[in-house]
C-alpha cells in the first residue's frame, strides 16, 4: 500500500472536489471536506515517516517508466512540504463552516469547498510530481482555483483582486511554460531526474541561462517576491478570510519550494550561478523586501493588508537564506518556510475570527477586543511574538538559523537586516495589541469566536510554541533536505 501513497496524496483531494456536490447542505459538504483533508494529512504523515526511515519513494503513473511516463517522487524535501501543506489544510478547514457564514451566502459555500480541494490538489501535485510539465499543469489547477476563491469575497474589490491576480498569474505561468519549452528543446526530456543529468552535458549555456531566467521569473511572480508582489495585498485583503488564511500559509511556500527544487535539484546551483548572479539577486531582493514591505505594513489601516505586506517581508527572509548560498542558509529558508506557515495561518485565522464578530478587518475594529474576545486576542499576541522572533517560538528558530548562516558567511549586513525587520514588525503588530487592550472597553461583554474557529486558531498557536521548543522535526528534516540538495540532485 505504501507504494501507492504518492499518487493517493494527489488523487484523494482531486476526487473529493467533485464528490462534494453529491451533498445538498453546506454543513454536510464541510464535514466531507474535513474528512478528505484529514485523510490527506494522514497520507502525508505516512510518506514523511517512510522517507525518514527508508528513503525516497517513487511512483510511475500508469506503469510507464520514467522518463517516458510521469513519475511522482517523494524525498526528504517534498515529504517535508507535503506534511506542511496538508497539515495547514486540515486545521484551516475546521474553521471554514463558521467563518464562511457572515462572508458567503450558503448557496455559494459548496463552490468554496470544491475550489478549496482543487487548490489543495494543485499545491500537493506541484510538490509530489517529478515532471516539470506536470508541475505546470498542477500550477494552473491551483491558480485557477485560487482566482475563483478570491473572487468569492463579499466586497466588490474581490473581483478586481481576482482579475489582477489572474493577469499576473497567467503571465507567470506563461514565463514558466516558455522556460520548460527551452528545457525540452535542449534536453529532449521533462523528467526532473533525467533533466538534472542531461543539463550537465548541455553545450548551449546561453540558452540554458535563458531557460532558467524564464522559469525563475514565472516562479517569482507566484511567490510574490518583490518587486513582483503587486497582486498579493489585494488578493489577501478581499478574499474570504478563511481562503486568505489557507493561501497565506501554503501557496507562496509551495512556490518557494518549486524554486528550491529546480534551482538546486534540477539546474544545479553552481551551474546557474556561473551563468547568472542568482544568489546575489535573491540576497538583494530579499533585503529590500524585508525593509520595504515591513515599512509599508506599518502604514496600513486594514489588518489583512498589513499581514499581506508582512508576508512579502517574510518571503524576503526566505530569499535572503537562499542568497547566502550555504547549506545553513538554505536550511534557514526551509525552516522559515515551515514555521512562517503556522505563524501567518494563526494570525490570519485570528483576523478571520474578528471579521466574524465585527464584520471588519480595519484596525479600529480591534479596539477593546482583548476583553471581548480574550482567547482570540491571546492567540493573536502569541502568533505575533512568533512573527517578531521572540525566543521559545517557531519564528525565533528560523531567524536564529538565518543569523547563524549570515555570520558563517561573514554577511553581517544580513544580521542587521534581520534585527531591523523584527523591530519594525514589533511596531506594526503593537498597534493592534495596543488597541485590543484599550482600557476604555475593559467592561464590555465577552463575545468570543465560535468554538471550532478557536480550536483551529489555538492548534496553530500551540504549533508555534511547540516548534519553538522541540525543533527535532523541523531542524532535522530541513537539515536533511538542505544537505541533500547542496551535495547534489536528490533524485
Amino acid at each position: 500500500m505504501i507504494s501507492h501513497l504518492p499518487i493517493l496524496q494527489v488523487v484523494l483531494p482531486l476526487l473529493a472536489a467533485p464528490a462534494c456536490l453529491i451533498f445538498v447542505r453546506a454543513r454536510s459538504i464541510w464535514l466531507f471536506t474535513c474528512l478528505a483533508c484529514l485523510l490527506t494529512f494522514g497520507i502525508s504523515v505516512a510518506l514523511f515517516l517512510h522517507v525518514s526511515d527508508v528513503g525516497p519513494l517513487s511512483y510511475e503513473v500508469g506503469g510507464w517508466p520514467a522518463p517516458w511516463g510521469i513519475e511522482y517522487t517523494i524525498d526528504s524535501l517534498s515529504s517535508y512540504v507535503l506534511l506542511l501543506v496538508s497539515a495547514i489544510a486540515a486545521v484551516v478547514i475546521l474553521a471554514a463552516n463558521s467563518s464562511l457564514g457572515p462572508e458567503l451566502p450558503e448557496r455559494q459555500q459548496p463552490a468554496f469547498y470544491v475550489l478549496f480541494l482543487l487548490c489543495l490538489t494543485g499545491l500537493l501535485g506541484i510538490v509530489a510530481t517529478g515532471d516539470v510539465f506536470n508541475v505546470f499543469v498542477f500550477l494552473e489547477v491551483s491558480s485557477l482555483a485560487t482566482y475563483a476563491l478570491i473572487a468569492l469575497g463579499r466586497q466588490r474589490q474581490a473581483l478586481w483582486a481576482a482579475y489582477q491576480y489572474l493577469i499576473v498569474g497567467t503571465i507567470g505561468a506563461s514565463f514558466f511554460l516558455v522556460g520548460i519549452g527551452f528545457l525540452y528543446a535542449l534536453t529532449g526530456t521533462l523528467n526532473m531526474s533525467d533533466l538534472s543529468e542531461r543539463l550537465v552535458e548541455v553545450e548551449q549555456q546561453q540558452l540554458l541561462a535563458v531557460a532558467f531566467g524564464f522559469v525563475v521569473v514565472g516562479i517569482a511572480l507566484k511567490m510574490a517576491l518583490l518587486p513582483l508582489h503587486g497582486w498579493l495585498p489585494n488578493a489577501y485583503a478581499f478574499a474570504p478570510s478563511i481562503a486568505t488564511t489557507f493561501l497565506a500559509a501554503s501557496a507562496t511556500k509551495v512556490s518557494l519550494y518549486l524554486f528550491i527544487r529546480l534551482y538546486y535539484g534540477v539546474f544545479g546551483a553552481e551551474t546557474v550561478d556561473a551563468l547568472l548572479p542568482v544568489s546575489i539577486v535573491f540576497l538583494l531582493l530579499g533585503i529590500i523586501a524585508v525593509l520595504a514591505a515591513s515599512l509599508v505594513a506599518f502604514r496600513q489601516s486594514d489588518v489583512k493588508r498589513m499581514l499581506a505586506f508582512s508576508s512579502i517581508a517574510q518571503i524576503g527572509y526566505m530569499a535572503v537564506g537562499i542568497g547566502v548560498g550555504s547549506t545553513l542558509g538554505l536550511q534557514a529558508s526551509l525552516l522559515h518556510l515551515f514555521n512562517h506557515a503556522f505563524i501567518k495561518g494563526a494570525l490570519f485565522l485570528a483576523v478571520a475570527s474578528v471579521v466574524y464578530r465585527t464584520g471588519s478587518s480595519q484596525i479600529d475594529a480591534f479596539r477593546g477586543l482583548g476583553y471581548r474576545m480574550p482567547w482570540t486576542m491571546a492567540g493573536l499576541v502569541l502568533a505575533s511574538l512568533s512573527l517578531i522572533g521572540v525566543p521559545l517560538t517557531a519564528g525565533f528558530v528560523s531567524k536564529w538559523f538565518l543569523v547563524l548562516a549570515a555570520i558563517e558567511s561573514g554577511l553581517w549586513v544580513v544580521v542587521l537586516i534581520v534585527l531591523v525587520g523584527s523591530f519594525i514588525s514589533l511596531f506594526y503588530l503593537w498597534k493592534i495589541v495596543e488597541l485590543a487592550y484599550s482600557k476604555s472597553d475593559s467592561e464590555a461583554s465577552r463575545n468570543e469566536a465560535p468554538p471550532l474557529m478557536l480550536i483551529a486558531l489555538w492548534v496553530l498557536v500551540i504549533a508555534n510554541i511547540y516548534f519553538g521548543i522541540d525543533t527535532r522535526l523541523t531542524v532535522g528534516a530541513s537539515a536533511s533536505a538542505a544537505a541533500t540538495l547542496i551535495e547534489g540532485a536528490p533524485w
